[in-house]
């Protein structure tokens, strides 16, 4: 591994108290040097991104992504996946469960970290399934899917309806240390739901998902947290209630946290008007004041990190009619643009986003699966460098994922990632990009 010298960049890692215009050195896969470049020692054989203008920051950490391996190759695998999440900016991923067959066993466990190993350009880290096949019946072993190396455990896509395996599950929860990552729908009242219940689907002639379908699940989750002291993390919230029910609960010391998309922080229901099953998505996107106060908690820390959600489909499946169509947004290659538009929108602030793409989602996973989302000496090289702002058109056929399902296909974007690191090696380039080796005169210099 050639040693790698980013130099003139606007260094800026939240957690570390870093914003400066410094030069970073990577060696064995580690930063081993940052400061201002006057004061590097010579390094003269490496390789040197010329960082002007642009921003590096820890490489981002999505804790929610379908990669769809094993099972359903037809719509991404572990490589065509973590590729597209490295031009993402993405450095390390949590891959879900709802694979075929489920990740409810060690040997699935196992197939997708070797499959990652061989294939993946990043890190990728699995979660296991709360219960047998998904099914909603029977706990797995949680024990064995912990000492696999899972980073929580999930029957995303599904809840698990019944309480008192709930309860179970967070009580295990508590002694493993790993978080249940809660999928909130209560499927009696989401039925055959396609968008947002209200006067938007009524105008399409849908059937809606209500806002109470995922809100009775985190009001019941919470409490169950609550009684055993275990570990709950709320996957994709969606509505302003959810946000007040898990704010109050932090507030009560209820060890929960979580995650918002940025399509919930970003568009509404009547998205689908536009975009059809392009912005067909489980939970919905909902309405403007939903979006208003999701970005108000991400702002004050009820929310503690964005996660993509990544969910891609085959062409054929998105363009069945929108009542028959998969719920799912391709959002990897996206993330980090369109969350830009909050930052211009002066909605949140530059250090609020970092820091919920990178320091909050590594707080979460902890350090038993290394010291990541930070820019520190002695640290594992993951790092993004962003454009601010490079402005861009997103057309899907460029994507390095399967998925082409995005409903902001045409938009124009301010902010674009233009070199990820993960673990010291260059997985992801920008045509844009000055990548060359050292000049004499800067040897000179040096």
């Amino acid at each position: 591994m050639k040693p790698l010298l980013i130099r003139d960049g606007q260094l800026f890692d939240p957690g570390q108290g870093i914003n400066e215009s410094w030069s970073l050195f990577i060696k064995d896969g580690l930063i081993s040097w940052l400061g201002k470049t006057r004061m590097m020692p010579p390094q003269l054989d490496c390789d040197v991104i010329s960082a002007r203008g642009l921003v590096v920051t820890p490489g981002f950490i999505d804790l929610h992504c379908h990669l769809r391996e094993p099972g359903f190759e037809e719509k991404e695998t572990i490589a065509t996946g973590s590729q597209a999440a490295a031009k993402g900016g993405f450095t390390t991923v949590c891959c879900m469960p709802n694979t075929l067959p489920p990740l409810d066993n060690r040997e699935t466990i196992e197939f997708v970290q070797a499959k990652a190993a061989e294939e993946a350009v990043l890190r990728v880290l699995p979660v296991g399934c709360i219960t047998r096949g998904r099914k909603g019946e029977e706990l797995v072993d949680m024990v064995e899917l912990a000492s696999a190396g899972v980073v929580g455990f999930s029957d995303d896509g599904d809840t698990v309806s019944n309480p008192a395996l709930m309860r179970q599950a967070l009580e295990l929860s508590r002694k493993l240390g790993l978080p249940v990552i809660d999928h909130c729908e209560d499927k009696a009242l989401s039925k055959d739901g396609v968008v947002n219940e209200g006067t938007m689907a009524t105008q399409l002639g849908l059937a809606g998902i209500p806002p109470a379908a995922e809100e009775n699940i985190v009001a019941r989750d919470l409490e169950l947290a609550r009684l055993t002291e275990g570990r709950v993390h709320i996957a994709h919230v969606s509505t302003s209630c959810s946000v007040e029910l898990i704010r109050h609960a932090k507030e009560e010391g209820v060890a929960v946290t979580t995650e918002v998309t940025p399509h919930h922080l970003l568009l509404t229901e009547e998205e689908v008007v536009n975009h059809s099953t392009g912005a067909k998505v489980n939970p919905p996107l909902r309405t403007i004041r939903d979006v208003e106060a999701l970005i108000e908690a991400l702002n004050d820390g009820t929310i503690d990190v964005i996660a993509t959600d990544h969910a891609p489909h085959t062409v054929a499946e998105k363009a069945l009619p929108v009542a028959e169509a998969p719920f799912g947004i391709s959002g990897f290659e996206t993330a980090f643009g369109s969350l830009m538009g909050l930052v211009y929108a002066e909605k949140v602030s530059i250090e609020t986003l970092i820091t919920r793409l990178t320091t909050a989602p590594a707080s979460i996973l902890g350090e038993k699966f290394g010291k990541l989302g930070t820019l520190a000496f002695g640290a594992v090289a993951d790092l993004v460098i962003f454009d601010p702002s490079k402005e861009w058109v997103v057309d899907p056929d460029t994507f390095a994922s399967k998925g082409r399902n995005t409903p902001l296909t045409g938009r124009t974007l301010k902010g674009k990632v233009v070199a990820t690191i993960s673990r010291g090696q260059l997985v992801n380039k920008d045509d844009s990009l000055d990548l060359n080796r050292p000049q004499e005169e800067l040897r000179g210099r040096w």
